[in-house]
């Protein structure tokens, strides 16, 4: 491990803000802010731009960036001690952990910015939009929570896209690219770092928003897999 992670590992033990493996929290997380206002997820948030910006954003909501690399989380954590942003904290975990760390009901809402699309088809119930990942999500979202994904892969959008359609999740925003369009909310001018690599290499990013409003059905995940066994999901 680098030197500077070394650093970064030993700086986040410190911070009031970043929680590493933390018991006890379901339900305490009204006492952790000091207030009872509603609560929004960044999965996989990496450096935690999202969780920064919209912590800015919406001063009468609480965030959470969740991510494994706490030599990542570190920067955002760090920013927000230096800017004074009390209503953001940073969650050191695996995301398949998610539901020790809540209550059900006690998430609002869920942002997945640009997650690693995990393109083999061997790796799809890694994907954070696959059904294995939202019946976690479901375990601790307010009934007909709100889900936002934000990514520059095409294969990950579309599959998502199929998700929803196989299990009849209601899709409120689709943007196949973003900044085409005329007029796009606060929420979507937020840029990451891994954003601007463009990591893909479609120069498009893709969005969509959608709710969770019911348990998904087992007896379609069999649909889901002959789905994308087609070529165009591959």
């Amino acid at each position: 491990m680098g030197h500077k992670k070394l650093i970064r590992f030993e700086a986040i033990k410190t911070f009031p803000n970043v929680l590493q493996y933390p018991q006890g929290m379901q339900g305490k997380w009204d006492d952790f802010f000091g207030n009872s206002n509603g609560i929004t997820l960044e999965l996989a948030c990496g450096k935690g731009e999202y969780t920064v910006a919209l912590a800015k954003q919406y001063a009468d909501r609480n965030f959470i960036g969740v991510d494994l690399k706490g030599n990542r989380i570190w920067a955002g954590a760090k920013k927000c001690l230096e800017d004074g942003i009390k209503n953001a904290a940073f969650l050191r975990t695996q995301i398949e952990k998610i539901t020790d760390y809540f209550t059900p009901g006690e998430v609002q809402e869920i942002w997945i910015t640009f997650p690693d699309p995990q393109l083999r088809p061997s790796r799809a119930k890694k994907r954070l939009t696959h059904p294995r990942f939202l019946r976690l999500y479901q375990q601790v979202l307010a009934p007909g929570g709100l889900i936002h994904l934000k990514t520059d892969s095409p294969d990950l959008y579309r599959f998502t896209k199929l998700v929803a359609d196989i299990y009849g999740l209601p899709v409120l925003e689709d943007y196949d690219n973003v900044y085409a369009q005329q007029h796009i909310g606060e929420e979507l001018k937020i840029k990451t770092y891994y954003e601007s690599l463009d990591i893909a290499g479609s120069n498009t990013v893709h969005y969509l928003k959608f709710r969770l409003p019911a348990p998904l059905p087992l007896e379609k995940d069999e649909q889901l897999k002959q789905c994308m066994r087609e070529p165009a999901l591959d």
